[in-house]
């Protein structure tokens, strides 16, 4: 791997100079500085072959990189799975950005592929097209006989037979209806839980003889999503580094007047800051202060994505559960250490001023991070110049794109692997003895876990349940939990099974015990668990205590006064504690100011975490019936509303209250209701920095601190802008007047030359054309 000069070059010359008060050298040295950064960058923006682009990779001492499969067999690769016999599943977009207006972004030119090395060198050699005209695919997931792929807005299923589609079902027409190619649903990730889950997205799916079930789940991330060992869910957005669960994704859904359940969308890994290898102009508001550092590198994450927590088993113990992110953006692998505490997961960046693997080649775009069946770390590499979509694509980064020659070409794509330095890989093919498979469910690699838990489900096979029942009682922890979920998979696992879990002296095998009990609660065994659920040993342990009040939601059908008993315990035992109040209040859809009331005279201390939570919900639920009617805005505007929906909602929130971590209200905003020129300003050109809402100041990390313009898209013409505004002003309790097109005119005429975005004291100053 090639060394380049340190980052800290430019500072430097700045610090030994500047002394001698000669600005004449100080400027000839300088401008030797720029000049060499500057030829960096245009060799970074060539095309390099693989072999090159690994040349000029930094990767952690004592690993390597190896090539997988590259172009011409793959192209623009955004989404990858394994099957049994380790052949690669790839998803390609190949219609994403072919230029910078986003010429012919709609032709349905993306295919899912199957690439498989049969000569075993360890590179693909051979490419079969399962589909192809498809329109900027973005996911897949094998299940059963067939495979899932999204195509927005649709999620199909396609039987396979002999490696071609067979039969093709819609499993949902609303897959993907809402936001653009950046905010929409992805992942399709099969869980430990055998949901199958994604980011950006408030639905999980399920397969049921040929039934497929829909539920509601969090919202989480926004691209590429993954599970820990114990099948919590953690993702990102762009800009943060990493977000997870510290509960098993199923549980804490059930209250649709519950924004915010704490506990869920965590920030795990606080420290957003890259160490990019070299400058990185090319990012899409590399103009502004404090997004470049003096060296011109990206200081923080602008394109976070394809999250990991690696549990290959190969890398080291020092690496397992270690979680690593993609940064396309800067052409870089972060690598973050989690360490558990209680129900708690916290991160911290595992090196300081360095990244994990980070390269020079700028056409090094990795999207997605995976596990693989013989426990390396793949690397999803799209490798493709022009990575931002034209929604947000600013002036500043077209002629950057433009410059050093971004666009073309758009048929390249790689995908790496990372192992160990002299390392004998095990083999990549799953056996189909079902006695193998079941003891592959205690195998050191989480992949070879997961696959095996997903083939004896597949098979559907009662043969194999009596070895998952004596899989339970081994000493193996990951043997248990997983046998424990696939006899649930399979409808074959017992009350007496779960409640002896329930008893075991680890708590991941109590915590997968706790999760599983709403898939197989009933009338007729309801009260055993209620009966293990209210004993000291369980309701005393603060770890169990959240879940038990989760699942109090699922005893409710079957005995709701058993079930406001044990959450009237829980309350007392656990007032000060947030999780278990944001667990008490996922029960209580419709009854939540009924609730409050009970508690207040039970526990009057409105300081205590329950009352605090239960007064902050009730509010909201009061403040929510004075919007106006969410019909009359639509049907006004209905192009506004569209556009709502497809560029405003994924980080402002449907109810117009914000995002935690993305974007503050537009709901009662002074800035959507009140100065028009205003709110159009920042529409066009966009708004970067703290903003104050409602006497509330929002800034990093509660927000990105950064809004992108809309114009410069040519999606978007004034009418339309003028729709959208008009939509926000009217909507929720916003009652501003209408914006007219003519309005949006003036303000672009007025802003005509301009191409950076505002901060709030521009706005505010008299004039804001400067």
């Amino acid at each position: 791997m090639k060394k380049y000069p340190s980052r800290h070059e430019a500072r430097l010359v700045k610090s030994i100079l500047y002394p001698t008060k000669s600005y004449l050298y100080v400027f000839l040295l300088l401008f030797c500085v720029t000049l060499t950064q500057c030829q960096r960058t245009e060799k970074g923006s060539a095309v390099m072959t693989p072999e090159e682009s690994v040349e000029n990779m930094r990767l952690e001492e004592d690993f390597e990189v190896k090539i997988v499969a590259t172009e011409p067999l793959i192209s623009a690769p955004i989404a990858m799975t394994f099957d049994g016999k380790g052949r690669m599943w790839v998803v390609e977009m190949n219609g994403f950005m072919p230029d910078t207006l986003g010429t012919g972004e709609d032709i349905p030119s993306g295919k899912v592929v199957i690439l498989e090395d049969k000569n075993k060198d360890g590179l693909a050699d051979s490419r079969k097209v399962f589909v192809d005209s498809l329109r900027l695919p973005r996911a897949l997931c094998l299940i059963e006989n067939g495979i899932l792929v999204a195509e927005p807005p649709y999620l199909w299923y396609y039987e396979i037979k002999n490696d071609k589609p067979g039969k093709k079902v819609l499993v949902d027409s609303l897959y993907a209806n809402e936001g653009n190619v950046e905010h929409q649903p992805n992942g399709l990730l099969r869980a430990l839980d055998n949901w199958i889950y994604n980011a950006k997205s408030t639905k999980r799916y399920r397969k049921d003889g040929d039934r497929w079930i829909i539920e509601k789940t969090h919202l989480r991330g926004q691209w590429g999503i993954s599970q820990d060992n114990y099948g919590r869910l953690f993702y990102n957005d762009n800009s943060t580094n990493l977000l997870g669960d510290y509960f098993t994704p199923g549980l804490g859904s059930t209250n649709k007047n519950q924004r915010e359940v704490t506990g869920y969308q965590k920030k795990v890994v606080l420290d957003n800051r890259i160490y990019p290898a070299h400058p990185t102009p090319g990012v899409n508001r590399g103009y502004l202060p404090g997004i470049l550092d003096d060296s011109l590198r990206l200081v923080n994450f602008t394109a976070a994505c394809g999250p990991l927590i690696y549990r290959g088993g190969l890398l080291g113990s020092a690496y397992e559960q270690n979680a690593f992110v993609a940064e396309p953006a800067a052409n870089l692998i972060k690598r973050n250490i989690l360490n558990n505490k209680g129900n708690l997961v916290k991160g911290v960046q595992a090196y300081k001023g360095r990244e994990f693997l980070s390269s020079v080649d700028e056409r090094f775009r990795p999207v997605n991070l995976l596990n693989g069946p013989d426990g390396a770390l793949y690397i999803v590499d799209m490798y493709r110049g022009i990575i931002q979509h034209k929604t947000y694509l600013t002036s500043y980064l077209k002629k950057e794109i433009n410059k050093r020659k971004l666009t073309q070409p758009l048929a390249c794509g790689r995908i790496y692997k990372i192992v160990p330095k002299g390392k004998k890989l095990k083999s990549t093919t799953m056996p189909q003895d079902p006695q193998m498979l079941v003891n592959l469910l205690g195998d050191p690699n989480g992949w070879v876990r997961d696959k095996a838990q997903q083939m004896l489900i597949d098979r559907k096979g009662n043969d194999v349940i009596p070895a998952l029942r004596n899989a339970l009682k081994t000493n193996n922890t990951f043997k248990v939990m997983h046998a424990l979920w696939t006899l649930e998979g399979l409808h074959a696992l017992h009350t007496e099974e779960i409640l002896a879990a329930l008893k075991h002296t680890l708590w991941p095998v109590r915590m997968q015990a706790l999760s599983v009990i709403p898939s197989v609660i009933s009338q007729n065994n309801y009260k055993q668990y209620l009966s293990i659920l209210n004993q000291p040993n369980l309701i005393n342990d603060n770890q169990a205590a959240p879940y038990i009040a989760y699942l109090c939601n699922y005893i409710r059908p079957y005995d709701e006064a058993s079930a406001a008993n044990l959450l009237k315990n829980l309350v007392n035992i656990y007032a000060l504690d947030t999780y278990v109040a944001d667990a008490v209040i996922s029960n209580l859809q419709g009854r939540e100011e009924a609730f409050q009331k009970k508690i207040l005279k039970q526990i009057p201390d409105t300081a205590l975490a329950i009352n605090k939570r239960m007064n902050l919900i009730v509010k909201e639920i009061q403040d929510k019936r004075k919007n106006n009617d969410p019909l009359l805005a639509e049907r006004t505007y209905p192009r506004g509303a569209a556009i709502f929906r497809s560029t405003c909602q994924t980080c402002h929130g449907a109810d117009g209250n914000g995002i935690k971590s993305l974007a503050p209200p537009q709901n009662k905003s002074e800035w959507v209701t009140g100065n028009k020129e205003k709110l159009i300003s920042i529409v066009l050109l966009g708004l970067t920095g703290p903003i104050e809402v409602n006497g509330h100041l929002y800034k990093a990390p509660e927000i990105t601190a950064d809004m992108p313009g809309i114009g410069n898209s040519k999606e978007f013409s004034d009418p339309d802008i003028a729709q959208l505004l008009s939509y926000i002003r009217k909507s929720w309790q916003n009652k501003a007047s209408a914006i007219t097109a003519k309005e949006v005119m003036d303000v672009r005429t007025k802003l005509k030359g301009r191409e950076k975005v505002f901060t709030v004291e521009e706005l505010n100053s008299k004039n804001i054309t400067n």
